[in-house]
């Protein structure tokens, strides 16, 4: 597969000038064109076809998302949508997601070179993601992907050695990792739980401020609860807690009891925060009082950390290649020998309720 084309479509000049350099810096992508509002860039996509679209929100003659509604409904293509995502504006993001983008991540923000530099590897990753989802009419079937992490889980939690006397307790926890793709997988999942699911615990990679829009919004469609995890939040029977973007959440238990620490640290993998950290922590404090799952997106966070779930007793569970947006951590996961059992999507709540029995 040669580069990935890509076409920027942002009425801000420095914006497009900022996103260009920032795609063209990663070797397996390049700039198609760049595009000041929809109009513009409907012609150029009538010249040459891009792999990728990356799409602002706020544009003049026509907006974003109705942009992205026609492309979805006429010629469907990957779009990743990158907007200055304030508390605001994230039921836009939501709107977005539910209309078919596949991403959702923030403006680069410039004034210091380490925010910069996490900034490009996000938004390359994304773009890359978004090349291999199943948006495209003839799907390209992505080869492995080995994603070289910056930090491992042991930046934020250090490795422990199983005593093998973990007391068991009635109550089951369950954790669940997911990224490209995940937003609409879980929305499918909590809403088929039952009022008294086991509490459950999720990270799904997310810009900061997103998650509470998106747990909110979870929380008024869904039979369970579902909050914005904050720190000390106890994890209990009938209520999912969402790892806040940019922290990462761990699992940490106290007696019989199960509750999150919310905290700061390294990203892992490239994200904060991060599958690994939550699976590593699930591991080490409920061991097989824990039911693990890993889902749709890129890369490989979560699955050394569900391997160790796995090790200390817990039931591991990978979402199915057929009803992922991206088989990528799935796969890794599987490849490591990490999953008990893969299930489709559709299956994966009925597993979950039955497996934390």
């Amino acid at each position: 597969m040669g580069k990935i084309k890509v076409l920027v479509v942002d009425d801000s000049a420095v914006v497009r000038q900022t996103l260009a350099s920032v795609i063209t810096s990663d070797k397996r992508l390049e700039v198609m064109a760049t595009a000041s509002d929809p109009y513009a860039a409907a012609r150029k996509m009538l010249k040459e076809a891009p792999d990728v679209i990356t799409l602002d929100v706020e544009m003049p003659r026509m907006d974003g998302l109705t942009f992205l509604k026609r492309i979805m409904s006429q010629h469907p293509l990957p779009v990743v949508i990158i907007s200055s995502l304030t508390q605001k504006g994230t039921e836009t993001g939501l709107k977005a997601l539910e209309l078919g983008a596949v991403e959702i991540i923030t403006k680069p923000q410039i004034d210091t070179r380490a925010f910069f530099e996490e900034s490009r590897i996000k938004i390359c990753d994304a773009i890359y993601a978004a090349a291999h989802s199943r948006p495209r009419k003839k799907r390209v079937v992505p080869p492995v992907i080995k994603v070289e992490p910056k930090y491992t889980a042991d930046a934020v939690i250090p490795a422990h050695k199983q005593s093998g006397s973990m007391i068991k307790t009635t109550e089951k926890v369950v954790v669940i990792g997911a990224s490209t793709g995940g937003t609409e997988a879980l929305v499918h999942i909590l809403q088929s739980l039952p009022h008294d699911s086991p509490g459950i615990v999720i990270v799904q990679h997310m810009p900061e401020h997103f998650t509470r829009s998106f747990a909110n919004r979870l929380n008024e469609i869904c039979d369970i609860s579902v909050k914005e995890a904050q720190n000390n939040d106890t994890v209990i029977r009938g209520r999912a807690l969402i790892a806040p973007g940019n922290k990462h959440t761990l699992l940490k238990r106290s007696g019989a009891r199960y509750y999150v620490e919310v905290t700061d640290g390294q990203m892992v993998n490239r994200h904060r925060p991060s599958v690994d950290v939550l699976f590593r922590s699930a591991a080490y404090c409920a061991g097989a009082n824990s039911v693990g799952i890993i889902m749709t997106g890129m890369g490989n966070d979560g699955a050394h950390g569900l391997l160790e779930m796995k090790n200390a007793g817990a039931y591991t569970i990978a979402q199915d290649e057929k009803s992922c947006v991206v088989f990528g951590m799935p796969h890794e996961a599987i490849k490591l020998g990490a999953v008990n059992q893969v299930v489709s999507l559709d299956n994966i709540a009925f597993t979950l309720v039955k497996k934390a029995r």
